[in-house]
């Protein structure tokens, strides 16, 4: 199958935790089909790396930058060409305040909340949401591998409360088409015969829940 023929996916999501590789395959899926693509643009965050150094003290604002950056982004993507083919994002509103549930305090949350609806935020809905999973050793050793500014400092327990919510957030989720994606069994970046497969089955995807659960590629 040739990349992009037969796809009727307007808006494709890819999420999932810290390491997993969401941010890459959007930027090959958007390649795939010529298509505008919407990043998460973590590393605007003036805050995160000192989130990552100190959790307690530095969530609130790491969250308040992320809220108001979202209201920003959903507003770009609105602005979008209607007529354009496929629009590929490698986050979803819903992340934002999953984040904050996990990081904040009640008093902050509180004070999060008012925020949220004070920007009366209305995302696009997608039609297909890819959610990528793996184990967290396998994200630790993704997240070693590639070295970004502060993320050494991001602790086991804290990856184990993100996979954790993650899985919890996607089991009740019916809000779109979902494709779940056992990441640690597939390679999209160095073969391009797993990214074929992988295509083949977001173009595949139109309705209800779905587990794409390849065997590892041998070599």
């Amino acid at each position: 199958m040739s990349e992009g023929k037969g796809n009727t996916h307007r808006f494709i999501v890819v999420e999932g935790p810290i390491g997993v590789g969401k941010t890459t395959l959007a930027r090959r899926l958007a390649e795939s089909f010529g298509s505008h693509l919407l990043l998460e643009g973590a590393e605007e965050n003036p805050f995160l790396e000192r989130f990552y150094r100190d959790p307690r003290n530095a969530a609130l604002p790491t969250q308040m930058f992320f809220l108001f950056q979202r209201a920003r982004q959903i507003q770009e993507l609105r602005q979008t060409d209607l007529f354009e083919p496929v629009r590929v994002a490698d986050f979803m509103l819903e992340k934002d305040r999953l984040f904050a549930e996990l990081t904040l305090d009640p008093d902050e949350l509180r004070l999060y909340e008012q925020a949220y609806k004070y920007l009366t935020l209305d995302a696009p809905q997608p039609d297909l949401v890819i959610y990528l999973q793996a184990p967290v050793e396998i994200l630790r050793e993704r997240i070693a591998r590639r070295s970004r500014p502060g993320e050494h400092q991001v602790t086991t327990e804290y990856l184990r409360r993100v996979v954790e919510a993650y899985a919890a957030f996607f089991y009740h989720y019916d809000a779109s088409p979902l494709l779940i994606v056992n990441a640690a069994g597939i390679d999209w970046v160095d073969r391009v015969e797993d990214y074929h497969l992988l295509l083949e089955q977001i173009q595949c995807t139109r309705s209800g829940r779905h587990f794409f659960n390849p065997m590892p590629t041998m070599v």
